[in-house]
């Protein structure tokens, strides 16, 4: 297997600088699943496919995999009208956990994606602390505020610009400890 992270950085960098992402659906599990699909096709015999596995992280169990289609089902039809309802939607996307890995770095796409369409807003995840991020991320399903406010302080209208795209992309694979490539240099 090739680096993961070089392999899907590239393949993120394809995603828009093909308009590869303006072909798949806004705001589905399906359009979920094209992105990780096109991300991790070269790294994960799984990639695009919901998973049939339980998973947990650091004490926290994500939506258990008996449970997970029907969850999905819920989530695609959650309204996403508003800043509000689409990062209600993300955090329960994120709750679902719907592949056994590459979640966090998909669906911070797909959010963007929804972002785009609704409000012509993107994040600009560059203006997001690691730390901040992860621990808002963690205490969300509970309360949404804090992580509400750090997406709201990063939203951007440059939905266009490859460069905040790509400071995104960067600064997704940093959240997930990988960034031993500079995605400006690839």
């Amino acid at each position: 297997m090739d680096n993961e992270e070089l392999v899907s950085k590239k393949r993120a960098l394809e995603l828009f600088s093909d308009n590869i992402i303006d072909n798949y659906e806004i705001g589905t599990t399906r359009g979920l699943q094209q992105i990780h699909k096109y991300l991790f096709q070269d790294i994960f015999d799984f990639a695009g496919r919901i998973r049939d596995v339980n998973l947990s992280k650091n004490n926290f169990r994500f939506a258990p995999a008996m449970y997970l289609k029907d969850a999905l089902r819920t989530i695609d039809a959650m309204p996403q009208a508003t800043f509000d309802e689409i990062v209600k939607k993300y955090v329960e996307m994120n709750v679902a956990h719907p592949f056994r890995e590459g979640n966090g770095r998909a669906t911070r796409i797909w959010l963007d994606q929804i972002l785009k369409k609704e409000l012509g807003k993107c994040i600009d995840w560059s203006k997001i602390d690691k730390t901040e991020y992860l621990s808002a991320m963690e205490r969300s399903p509970i309360n949404d505020l804090e992580i509400k406010t750090l997406l709201q302080n990063a939203l951007t209208d440059k939905i266009s610009d490859r460069e905040v795209y790509m400071r995104g992309i960067q600064s997704s694979y940093a959240y997930e400890d990988l960034d031993e490539y500079d995605i400006h240099k690839l």
